[in-house]
């Protein structure tokens, strides 16, 4: 039995000290992740705006790291989230429960190595290493300019940390002074190896009570036979929404001409003269292949592709061959020579094995029985130019998240968009859990009449199912609600009299619409937009019908555009995905959401539509379980923009009348916050006039 005072207690010590009050819907969570700690089961928690689900599960995974002696690993999806942890919520939370816990508790953070300076990579001049051939005079000059100037802090910085360089540097620049863990050569082997950023941040995390890193890192972590993150028997997953595309991301890979033309330039002198001059022949033949090859997905191998790829195998094996025996400079002490050598023989076995990855697709001939998806992809890059790549990605993860990460720890996954149609199930699959039999009895929380109901739960015990490989996973799902009363504070508007949306950007219609709204709003407006032409379009079309500041994304960095709309009350605000989940914006600068269309993922993204393909093959509804979550999620997203702070008041309008009249329009809006719904404009432009005006809504 421990001494330790018990999580409601310590959270209700903490919040006292932090100077809030209590909200039932924390104290629900806390309680709740405590139990599954206790208990080993995993735990999803759908926790609102306003709720403070930050707290509510640091209170108990520092009183368990203290109580236990284990660390807890905390991962986000974000750097936003991240920094909001390290920077704010643990130094404070661990001020207030030092004296209930005893001692103060120890946080770090920890990333990927490459998001950390490599001081031997910067000292031994490999960062000057771009070519002219694949940068243009451009790109060169400031990249030399970064360099000296990443040079210079890493005499200043004490972490080393990408995030903490401002102004910062974009990915090319960045990589010149950077590596992976495969290019590292060991702090060992390394003579900067005690001064080591990254080595630093992994002996901090070592010692620390609670670990804050990000979903790739977790992926990255489950995936490698070596230990990356500290040992530990808890995750916490926060923005858990994101958590299966992030996964995805870091298991997606690429072989492109261009790619390999660097690659055999790194391996410079190391390779024979022959070996380098056949893969430069193999990188124009791939160029060649892909710039004659559909852009989309291949079920197949187009002709000549597999003797190419087969060819490119080899070739990089034998590169990689030739740099393999450990002697010469390394031998003789040499780092710069073994950090060269290193970086090559990384970059050599991960265009090899994505080619051996690609060519075991097509062996299985059934594409049902497939894992992974392949398809060509075209970049528009600066000055008109386009490149294209090939690139393979699982086509789910789904088995890895079950065996690595659920089967080894018990994991809390909370975020304020979890539920979809009303229950938790959608997302379970994706994170290879076992769905719960009876969703539908205890969906979201919420009651009949559609208010908030904190306490209500998906299931009132932990869900026991078989899973793949005879493992047995416990999952609780609970939704705590909101503080917010939705149904007096919003209106969800959908414009049901305006035509579906067409590809052509918004229609006349629907420039009106907008031009009602955002007048009788007076400004205030955040406009998400299904892509970055429609923003664009309605942007330059409603400049010269509003007297509004209208802001577009594009115009300058997104964080500064958000500070500017903000900042004036009656400026306007347009653009596409990053605003729909990275928008915070309390207060009487927003009143109005406009969704231009239900965001549907593009029908020609290669992924989602083989996934769907999938789904379908085997029974399901590939069109719901994919297309439809996916919209689900982001609307949901998107429509939580408005109400971030007790007060405030607005309206979340769709301009797309499916959400109305379409058979899945239900399903949708099952996964949005209580609003009070109405398909008449009436009501809400005088609802949006009284907010102007500051007269008390109706």
């Amino acid at each position: 039995m421990s001494d330790l005072p018990d999580v409601p207690s310590l959270l209700a010590s903490a919040v006292t000290a932090l100077g809030g009050s209590r909200r039932d819907g924390q104290v629900q969570m806390a309680t709740a992740v405590a139990e599954a700690i206790d208990d080993g089961h995993h735990l999803a928690v759908q926790a609102g705006t306003g709720t403070g689900k930050s707290l509510a599960y640091l209170v108990p995974a520092l009183r368990h790291a203290v109580d236990s002696g284990e660390t807890v690993v905390v991962s986000t999806a974000t750097i936003a989230l991240q920094r909001q942890l390290t920077d704010r919520d643990l130094p404070r939370l661990r001020d207030a429960v030092t004296d209930p816990l005893g001692r103060a508790p120890a946080f770090a953070i920890l990333k990927g190595r490459a998001n950390y300076l490599c001081l031997n990579k910067i000292h031994s001049g490999a960062a000057e290493e771009p070519e002219t051939e694949l940068f243009d005079a451009f790109e060169l000059s400031r990249m030399g300019r970064d360099i000296t100037r990443l040079r210079e802090w890493s005499s200043d910085t004490e972490t080393g940390d990408r995030d903490d360089l401002s102004p910062g540097v974009d990915n090319r620049s960045w990589r010149q002074v950077s590596v992976s863990s495969r290019e590292c050569i060991g702090a060992v082997a390394c003579p900067y190896g005690e001064d080591c950023f990254a080595e630093a941040a992994r002996r901090r995390a070592a010692e620390a009570d609670v670990v804050v890193t990000n979903h790739a890192m977790l992926a990255i972590d489950a995936m490698s036979p070596a230990t990356i993150l500290p040992e530990h028997r808890v995750v916490v997953i926060d923005e858990a929404h994101e958590l299966v595309d992030r996964i995805t991301s870091v298991s997606t890979e690429e072989i492109s001409g261009v790619g390999l033309t660097y690659v055999t330039r790194r391996a410079g002198k190391l390779i024979s003269t022959e070996t380098a001059e056949t893969l430069a022949g193999v990188s124009e033949q791939l160029e060649a292949l892909l710039d004659e090859a559909r852009v989309g997905e291949w079920t197949r191998l187009p002709g000549g592709a597999a003797e190419l790829l087969a060819g490119l195998r080899d070739r990089l094996w034998e590169a990689r061959t030739e740099i393999e025996p450990s002697s010469g400079g390394a031998a003789a002490g040499d780092p710069d020579a073994a950090a060269a050598r290193q970086m090559a023989v990384s970059a050599l076995e991960n265009l090899h094995d994505t080619a051996v990855r690609i060519l075991g697709v097509f062996a299985e001939p059934d594409v049902t029985k497939r894992r992974d998806v392949v398809w060509v992809a075209e970049e528009r890059l600066r000055g008109g130019d386009t490149r294209r790549a090939l690139y393979i990605a699982p086509l789910s993860v789904a088995g890895l998240l079950r065996t690595s990460l659920f089967t080894d720890a018990t994991v809390i996954l909370t975020s304020a968009t979890l539920t979809i149609g009303g229950n938790f199930n959608a997302l379970a699959r994706t994170w290879g859990l076992p769905p719960q039999e009876n969703p539908d009895e205890t969906a979201a929380g919420k009651t009949a009449a559609g208010k908030t109901a904190a306490g209500k739960t998906d299931g009132a015990k932990p869900v026991l199912a078989d899973v793949a490989g005879g493992a047995r996973t416990q999952w609780r799902g609970l939704d705590v609600g909101s503080p917010f009363d939705y149904p007096r504070s919003a209106i969800l508007y959908v414009a049901r009299r305006l035509a579906p949306p067409g590809r052509d950007g918004p229609a006349p219609a629907t420039l009106d619409e907008m031009v009602e709204l955002i007048t009788a709003a007076g400004g205030r407006t955040l406009g998400l937009f299904s892509s970055m032409r429609a923003a664009t379009q309605a942007a330059e079309a409603l400049r010269e019908r509003v007297s509004f500041p209208i802001l577009c994304q594009g115009d300058d960095t997104t964080s500064t555009l958000i500070e500017r709309f903000a900042a004036d009350e009656g400026t306007c605000l347009f653009g596409t995905l990053s605003l729909w989940q990275g928008v915070d914006v309390p207060g009487p600068s927003l009143r109005l959401v406009l969704i231009d269309r239900i965001p549907f993922p593009r029908p020609d993204d290669p992924l989602l539509a083989a996934r769907q393909r999938d789904i379908d093959a085997h029974g399901g509804n590939g069109f719901l379980a994919v297309s439809a979550n996916h919209a689900a999620l982001l609307l949901a997203q998107g429509a939580g923009r408005l109400l971030r702070a007790d007060g405030d008041r607005g309206v979340v309008a769709v301009l797309d009348s499916r959400l109305a009249t379409a058979r899945y329009g239900g399903y949708l809006i099952a996964g949005l916050p209580p609003f009070w719904r109405t398909t008449d404009p009436a009501p809400v432009r005088a609802a949006l006039r009284r907010l102007d005006t500051g007269a008390a809504p109706s």
